[in-house]
């Protein structure tokens, strides 16, 4: 061990640094975020405040990836395992299963790549409640390419069905390029 590997404190994952106060602040930024939605929606139009939402969004995803590369290192994404739990790490730092239930699986073709699926979404019942959900644009995608272009990983993720238009489940698939 190098005296540099001496000096810094062991890593702490991402489930020992959650805690009460943590899920309340993730909380309250998703209810700013969805208000912040409404007021652009009100006052711009939905095809304004979708296209601002996305690119805040994608904003905050390349933010959560570097800090996340800066902290953990870049991931080699090559393995389909090693995708799974980035996927499952950059998940797990902006929401909760509270807000959201989802998880990954290995391509169910057989493929190389991974399957994230979305059983259950927050957002998406806000906005239902909110009477917003017609013309709403997911900005899933913007998010995690903000996550994969935080991390320095090339990618390709594409969304195969979505429940704001009607599917069972949100599902994308993500493999290296």
């Amino acid at each position: 061990m190098t005296a540099q590997e001496a000096e810094k404190p062991p890593r702490t994952s991402i489930d020992e640094l959650e805690n009460e106060l943590t899920l309340a602040l993730r909380q309250f930024w998703w209810l700013h975020d969805a208000r912040w939605y409404q007021g652009v929606k009100k006052r711009f139009g939905q095809e304004v405040a979708n296209e601002i939402n996305a690119e805040a969004i994608r904003f905050v995803g390349r933010r959560v990836g570097s800090w996340y590369a800066s902290r953990e290192g870049a991931p080699d994404v090559c393995s389909s395992t090693a995708l799974r739990a980035v996927i499952e790490e950059m998940t797990r730092i902006m929401t909760n299963e509270g807000m959201m239930r989802s998880h990954t699986e290995p391509d169910p073709d057989g493929g190389p790549g991974v399957q994230t699926v979305i059983t259950e979404h927050f957002a998406l019942r806000m906005l239902r409640a909110a009477r917003s959900l017609e013309g709403y644009d997911c900005p899933c995608l913007d998010m995690r390419g903000g996550w994969f272009e935080g991390l320095g990983v090339d990618v390709r993720d594409e969304n195969s069905e979505c429940m704001r238009t009607g599917g069972a489940v949100c599902r994308f698939h993500t493999e290296s390029a």
